[in-house]
């Protein structure tokens, strides 16, 4: 399950305890191919906060932005010197350069509208989740294999810079065996800023845990079983479940496990975190994106060897925006043929879903009532 991509040789040089250095991110996204022109397909608030700010960044070119809202996408495409901008995928397809990567941010609920209109054979990021629902992800994955689609989703997490500094540190031993991995989110996180979720009976693990459930996959493969449950907030009483706990089950030694509550009001104790443990030592990733989100806070990473100090791991970057530059630079290296390995590509990624489905029949039907006393 190992991701090579946009990340560099471990150096020989090391810092005051021996620590192994992570190589800035901006040395991880240099390109060894020229990348294809990319067609961002929406105009939201994810292509203005990360799609288009990490293309940028990487040097990826932008041709157009297409959207029904012409003149946001004509803001977003001045913004971002994007050169064109279309209100229809029709209306564009004539126009766009023939080898292109289509970069599709709609809603979950559109993605099955929006891929029969691309062309057969193209090359297509589909932002995460994949469907609503796992009926919905296994017919994207059949309509893109029917039209012969080069299809990745995107799922970033793994590549934001703390983490790929973080399996770095794995790959190389400092861990030994790790046996524990735990994801520890308690913010405040303002979900009105997306008018769809007010109405969507699916919410915190489709929209949010599966960050870290694919993340969890992308260390350890597939789990097992999955046991959880998602509850709502008595808060925001018109929203679905928006906090949940996720066990993943792998075997007797490793314990997995994802707590996420996004009603916590109270800034000095909120946490977004991701702890390994290993025989040999001890890692603790900063999520600072979903800290006063959407402004967010720097990510940061922390090393310990068993027994020793902890030790900040000095890393460049943020998962917003830096980790779009992995996502789309899979998707560009394998399309120019600079990579054999497509990792979130639609096949996969249809795996991070069967655990997204499986943790939601699990709060519907687990759990079991103290025993009856003779």
């Amino acid at each position: 399950m190992e991701d090579r991509l946009f990340t560099r040789p471990m150096m020989t040089d090391t810092n005051s305890i021996g620590i192994p250095n992570s190589s800035p991110v901006s040395d991880q996204i240099k390109p060894e191919f020229t990348p294809r022109p990319i067609v961002s397909i929406g105009a939201g608030g994810i292509v203005h906060d990360a799609h288009l700010p990490a293309y940028r960044k990487a040097g990826f070119p932008s041709a157009a932005i297409i959207d029904p809202d012409f003149g946001k996408a004509d803001a977003l495409a001045a913004q971002f010197a994007v050169p064109k901008v279309f209100a229809t995928i029709s209306e564009a397809l004539p126009q766009l350069p023939s080898e292109c990567i289509f970069d599709v941010a709609v809603p979950a609920s559109a993605i099955l509208k929006v891929l029969p209109q691309l062309p057969d054979g193209a090359a297509v990021l589909i932002q995460k989740p994949m469907g609503e629902t796992l009926a919905e992800a296994v017919a994207i994955e059949r309509l893109c294999r029917e039209k012969g689609l080069t299809a990745a989703v995107n799922f970033q997490l793994r590549w934001a810079p703390v983490m790929q500094a973080a399996r770095q540190y794995a790959l190389a031993g400092l861990l030994g065996d790790v046996h524990e991995m735990e994801v520890h989110v308690s913010v405040f996180m303002p979900w009105d800023l997306w008018s769809f979720m007010a109405t969507i009976p699916r919410l915190e693990i489709l929209y949010h845990s599966i960050h870290y459930i694919d993340l969890v996959r992308a260390w350890f493969g597939n789990p097992k079983k999955v046991l959880a449950k998602t509850v709502r907030n008595p808060l925001t009483p018109a929203l679905a479940a928006t906090r949940s706990v996720i066990i993943l089950e792998y075997d007797d030694w490793k314990r997995v496990s994802i707590s996420a509550n996004h009603a916590h009001y109270y800034a000095e104790t909120q946490r977004s975190q991701v702890t390994w443990e290993g025989t040999e030592g001890a890692l603790e990733a900063i999520m600072g994106v979903n800290l006063d989100y959407p402004k967010g806070k720097p990510d940061r990473l922390r090393y310990a060897r068993r027994g020793g100090e902890w030790e900040t791991v000095p890393t460049e970057g943020n998962w917003f925006p830096d980790a779009f530059v992995g996502s789309m630079g899979a998707l560009q290296a394998y399309v120019c043929g600079a990579s054999t390995e497509l990792p979130t590509r639609v096949s996969d990624a249809l795996d991070t879903m069967r655990t997204v489905e499986a943790a939601y029949l699990s709060s519907q039907m687990d759990g079991q009532p103290l025993p009856e006393i003779a």
